[in-house]
């Protein structure tokens, strides 16, 4: 269990690369270089890695008091109705989880999935019901062991499941399911509601209420993000000064109510500098 607040990016910046760096393997001495502790390493298009290298970028992790989480496949979808499909869904979240155990890592990140042509309420049961049977399938192949989490994650675009109010209810089903607020996606699918403290308390109050201490160490994605009538558009850089969010009302609100957060910046080019830039607005907060 996290018991401090960190700081990392997803993924490797250009910057990275640009320094002369070629693999990840390198990556956590980087960034613990740079004063970050945290970094999530996305199967976001599928398993490309083996596990020597996982293990391998692990170890350096390790080293460098780096913490690793790894976000799963986006094809994930857990209110999809067809049997064969949802097996498909149970596998990446498994395959995941063993590779999250190579990196040494604790917190997996969850898209549970969109509606398709089925109305809002047949694909939340359809997600809660896959959720049961999924945690029972991962509890009998002794795949949440070593205190790992699925993090649920908020979603920027109506016809995705990912509320931050379904994520938190989808949450009280089982202790290994925490939330991972990603706060751009919240104002994105709002259009731009993240303004002052109060709106990011009421957030995270009701996590405390619903949850109680396990929303402390909850995981967090923080990027300024572009919105339409439809939500999320794309992600942007920190300096973007039209679409926000704000990092600070939020920082204020972690430490009041003494929340540990990992935090990773999904900034579109640059996520350790602007991890960075986080990380000193929470400082002065």
């Amino acid at each position: 269990m996290n018991n401090k607040t960190r700081f990392g990016p997803s993924g490797n910046q250009k910057l990275f690369y640009d320094e002369g760096h070629k693999h990840s393997i390198e990556a956590p001495l980087w960034l613990a270089s740079m004063g970050l502790d945290a970094y999530e390493f996305s199967f976001g298009r599928g398993f490309t890695i083996k596990e020597e290298t996982a293990s391998k970028i692990g170890e350096e992790a390790r080293k460098n008091d780096v913490l690793i989480s790894c976000h799963a496949p986006y094809y994930i979808n857990l209110a999809n109705p067809d049997p064969e499909m949802i097996q498909k869904s149970f596998g990446y979240v498994k395959r995941g989880l063993q590779l999250l155990d190579c990196f040494g890592g604790i917190d997996y990140v969850v898209h549970i999935g969109s509606c398709g042509k089925l109305t809002r309420e047949e694909a939340l049961n359809n997600v809660r019901r896959n959720l049961v049977k999924l945690i029972d399938e991962l509890e009998k192949d002794n795949l949440l062991t070593n205190g790992k989490r699925l993090c649920l994650e908020t979603m920027g675009k109506p016809q995705q499941i990912g509320t931050y109010e379904e994520i938190i209810d989808l949450c009280r089903i089982h202790p290994c399911l925490v939330p991972t607020f990603d706060f751009g996606h919240i104002n994105a699918l709002t259009g731009g509601s993240l303004k002052t403290y109060d709106d990011y308390r009421k957030i995270l109050d009701h996590a405390l209420d619903k949850l109680g201490d396990r929303a402390k160490t909850c995981h967090i994605h923080f990027s300024k993000i572009e919105y339409g009538t439809k939500g999320e558009i794309r992600h942007l850089n920190y300096d973007d000064n039209i679409y926000g969010p704000d990092f600070m009302p939020l920082a204020k609100a972690l430490k009041d109510l003494k929340f540990t957060p990992t935090i990773i910046c999904e900034s579109k080019d640059f996520m350790a500098t602007d991890s960075l830039i986080l990380k000193e607005i929470y400082e002065k907060a």
